[in-house]
């Protein structure tokens, strides 16, 4: 069989660009896009693509070039996905709510050839453009910077004489887009949100992209000619790869400039939206519609949740209002979502609450991981079955990253023996189901015994009145470390002018310890609960708990602690000059060595 090469006949190199030529040849009349009063036929964008990729090949833009974009959920952004690839150049989506800063150093670090910017952040566009200038690291050029104007009613912004549209009317329809020499080819560069560590430059192949798209797709059972509204930023790990997924299944993208609670259940009422995909945070975003923003959902919308476990509590919430939820389990380094909690039938005979914490698992690996485990690092050996034994999730496959754009030393950090190592903790349960504890760096050692922050958290989230929670370690002087609670509660009463009432203050730090003293083991309950307005989060709606942590080492327990009663907490806050509290005061004598047991 040796004697049977390959041809052009029997391999192609795999990529994501496939799924948008055949949908303009099997669906050319089918719905592609909407957004507000524009909408466009699969035909139609695949024309605009061409007529892109074809202006930026006009623009000396070669192979492998890093193309920007800085853009909310439109049409421009959707294109890209497919015409900056077709241009044979790499796509570079940075996150809209990252500063000036660090678009600059993002720019800087990609080497980006083009910077298409919507018109909405030209300010911000424009200072990162000047701390380019500024700054003295070699970065020897500026991008070239095209404005995509509003495209149902421009504005007429620009920074110089080009223009988005101008782009797509000069440009040859008739071009044939460039087809990767290789299936490794990169195709996007994905900066990581830095919740842990500075931001790295994530590269996909073309094959990756290709088979993760196709993964998640079958996984999430996605049928043909899906109403996709775009509730998760395109930023986000290209959306989770479903830019290139609702092309594949001939589907309409229904675009959201801006993600609030009207505009959600106005276009899943308009569109007849039947899949959204979102982290946690949008939940809130819902739960919290005012009544004259709520729409009655005629049909089941399907949403795929990832980025923060959910709690069982809020699942509950969201599919009381008509809405089906999967979790999923991912991150930028595996192009999106590596698991998927897929539903057992069996499950349907179970008390909804039961149904809700084996949904909030992460579930099993999508099918083009060749490999997802839970292991001991030290040793390499699977943990067992037993949904108590903790370990770092890890996983292999086609759909992980190429690797950290110009940083092999992080890369190899995170490559080892044959697996790419999540950071995360987790473990397997006796169905093979996999279940995230942690993070590697927010698991609290307690006197030897680890606490997940995320169980305590789901404690915290079945509070009817807690809205944010984020559990973090403080120092104990004799337990080392010990659960400590960062609170954001629901407004239980407003007033018409928007402002806080006495109502809104009536859970206390007691009701909070209380709560967890009935729900859980005495040593995994907080000692402290700090309340705040909201919880500080990334520029992805990730909870900051590098942060906590940091505001968190200021607290301390006294060792009169195990002496008290759910009467109050002794502890003190560090943070504060002369802070006392009802254990009464300490001094730094008093606390020990914060380094974990």
């Amino acid at each position: 069989m040796e004697n049977l090469p390959k041809c052009q006949a029997n391999y192609t190199a795999l990529t994501p660009l496939t799924f948008l030529s055949r949908a303009a040849s099997s669906y050319a009349h089918r719905t592609s896009l909407i957004c507000d009063a524009t909408s466009f036929t699969w035909s139609q964008t695949y024309d605009r693509c061409r007529r892109l990729a074809s202006s930026l090949r006009s623009l000396h833009i070669a192979t492998n070039d890093v193309v920007s974009v800085l853009a909310p959920n439109i049409p421009a952004m959707y294109e890209m996905h497919f015409a900056v690839p077709m241009a044979g150049a790499v796509l570079n989506s940075i996150n809209t709510r990252l500063d000036a800063n660090n678009i600059a150093t993002i720019l800087k670090h990609s080497e980006a050839k083009v910077f298409f910017v919507d018109y909405e952040y030209v300010p911000k566009a424009g200072e990162a453009l000047r701390i380019l200038v500024e700054s003295n690291g070699g970065y020897s050029s500026l991008p070239l910077v095209i404005v995509i104007d509003d495209i149902n009613s421009p504005t007429g912004i620009r920074m110089n004489e080009l223009d988005y549209e101008l782009l797509i009317r000069r440009g040859d329809p008739t071009f044939v887009p460039i087809e990767p020499h290789d299936e490794w080819a990169p195709i996007a560069l994905n900066y990581t949100s830095g919740t842990t560590s500075a931001p790295k430059g994530v590269v996909y192949s073309h094959r990756g992209a290709y088979l993760s798209t196709l993964s998640l797709i079958l996984c999430w059972e996605v049928p043909t000619a899906p109403v996709y509204l775009w509730t998760l930023p395109m930023f986000h790990c290209n959306g989770w790869t479903f830019t290139w997924g609702v092309a594949a299944r001939g589907g309409t993208n229904v675009c959201l400039r801006n993600i609030t609670a009207s505009q959600i259940f106005n276009n899943i009422a308009l569109h007849n939206v039947s899949h959204m995909c979102c982290a946690p945070i949008i939940f809130n975003i819902i739960l919290q519609a005012k009544p004259t923003e709520r729409r009655r959902l005629t049909s089941t919308v399907e949403i795929l949740t990832g980025g923060a476990p959910p709690p069982a509590a809020l699942l509950q919430q969201i599919e009381s209002l008509g809405f089906h939820v999967t979790h999923a389990y991912g991150l930028t380094e595996a192009t999106g979502p590596a698991l998927v909690c897929e539903w057992d039938k069996k499950w349907n005979d179970l008390p909804k609450e039961e149904q809700s914490k084996l949904k909030a698992r992460q579930g099993v690996s999508i099918l083009t991981l060749a490999g997802a485990d839970v292991k001991n690092l030290d040793t390499m050996e699977s943990v067992p079955r037993d949904g108590k034994t903790m370990g770092e999730i890890v996983l292999r496959g086609s759909g992980i990253m190429k690797g950290y754009y110009k940083d092999p030393e992080e890369t190899s950090k995170v490559f080892q023996n044959g697996w790419f190592r999540t950071g995360d903790v987790g473990v397997v349960h006796p169905d093979g189901y996999l279940e995230i504890k942690d993070r590697s760096k927010d698991v609290i050692i307690s006197g030897g015994e680890n606490i997940s922050s995320v169980e305590v958290e789901s404690v915290l989230y079945k509070h009817p009145r807690v809205s944010e929670a984020a559990v973090v370690a403080m120092p104990h002087p004799k337990w080392g470390e010990t659960p400590c609670a960062f609170i954001a509660l629901k407004k239980k009463n407003e007033s018409e002018a928007g402002r806080k009432t006495k109502d809104d203050d009536d859970v206390t730090e007691d009701d909070i310890i209380g709560h967890c003293r009935k729900r859980m083991s005495r040593f995994m309950v907080p000692k402290y609960v700090k309340f705040m307005d909201e919880l500080p989060k990334t520029s992805t709606g990730k909870i900051l708990k590098f942060e906590l942590r940091e505001k968190a080492k200021g607290f301390v327990v006294s060792e009169d602690e195990r002496n008290t009663t759910s009467s109050g907490s002794a502890r003190v806050d560090r943070n504060k000059k002369g802070n006392s509290n009802r254990g009464g005061d300490y001094s730094s004598e008093q606390v020990l060595a914060l380094s974990r047991l």
